[in-house]
């Protein structure tokens, strides 16, 4: 999976792992992506020379699916024994309609490296650091 963030986040962490937000789409948790598209175009507000995405490798455990708005474990997944809360591509969940995923538990992620962003248009993902 990849994670999206920006230049200046991206060594703490690399060095210290993640966090989770206090908030989001999905509740508290680490927001990730399989596809590494939607990864690239985070942070939303930060041009693309100022994003890096991490690539990880994720033990997801148990995943609910989370494939309409108002769905009613949205925010509380967690709370009914889920490890991993994942929006399928194309439910109508996000604008952009690619997938994406919420980890509870930082410590199921695993960080193999940071890379260049996608390019919107194509292009590969070079190694960055």
């Amino acid at each position: 999976m990849y994670h999206g963030t920006s230049k200046s986040s991206a060594p703490l962490i690399l060095r210290s792992g993640f966090k989770q937000s206090a908030d989001g789409m999905l509740g508290r948790g680490v927001y990730l992506s399989r596809d590494l598209q939607k990864a690239s175009r985070y942070p939303l507000e930060l041009p693309e020379k100022d994003r890096v995405v991490i690539k990880v490798k994720v033990n997801v455990g148990k995943v609910i699916a989370i494939n309409y708005q108002n769905h009613p474990q949205q925010k509380t997944w967690h709370n009914h024994g889920y490890d991993t809360a994942w929006v399928p591509p194309n439910c109508g969940m996000v604008k952009s309609g690619l997938e994406e995923d919420c980890v509870w538990d930082p410590s199921r992620i695993q960080i193999i490296k940071a890379i260049q962003p996608q390019q919107v248009y194509g292009g590969g993902a070079a190694s960055y650091y």
